[in-house]
């Protein structure tokens, strides 16, 4: 049972990120941190070895570091920036290069659908709704989110904290 709960952990983390940024725009310090602790927690509990762990951290710092600079040329925002940190340390070193290359053309995608429906006007039923109008609006952002969180349930399966939990 617990390994059960524990596997639903980050899916549901994911999946509350991908709404949160969908309908605000925003992804709370909060669940950065809990995504953060919940790893540490469940990788011990799994029995992940340190030296796994800790490529797990460099990876994600590395990560942070590059998220940092796109945050600071204001590419991305800060939510997304914190997020695919923290997300890359549940994915961990071996599969980061596919989750951030999965994370990009997903993006690009929804990036280039946003674009393209918001040369259109709004039908009257979906206007006046606040989230739908946000991502109408040419001056708002993309909810890369989304796409983060999408990419993350993508790899998670082959992740070496799921398949302890697995196997």
């Amino acid at each position: 049972m617990p390994a059960t709960l524990a596997l639903f952990v980050f899916p549901v983390l994911m999946a509350y990120a991908a709404s949160s940024d969908l309908l605000t725009m925003k992804i709370a310090n909060w669940l950065v941190l809990l995504l953060t602790a919940a790893y540490f927690v469940l990788a011990l509990l799994a029995g992940l070895p340190l030296e796994q762990i800790g490529t797990s951290v460099a990876a994600a710092a590395i990560v942070f570091a590059i998220a940092f600079a796109f945050f600071a040329f204001g590419w991305i925002g800060g939510g997304d920036a914190k997020l695919v940190s923290a997300t890359t340390l549940w994915i961990g070193f071996g599969l980061m290069l596919q989750y951030l290359v999965y994370a990009a053309l997903l993006g690009g995608g929804l990036t280039l659908l946003i674009l393209a429906l918001r040369r259109y006007p709004l039908p009257p039923p979906l206007a006046g709704t606040p989230w739908i109008d946000r991502l109408h609006d040419p001056k708002s952002g993309v909810p890369y989110g989304i796409t983060l969180a999408i990419a993350a349930l993508l790899v998670y399966p082959e992740t070496g904290i799921f398949l302890r939990f697995i196997g």
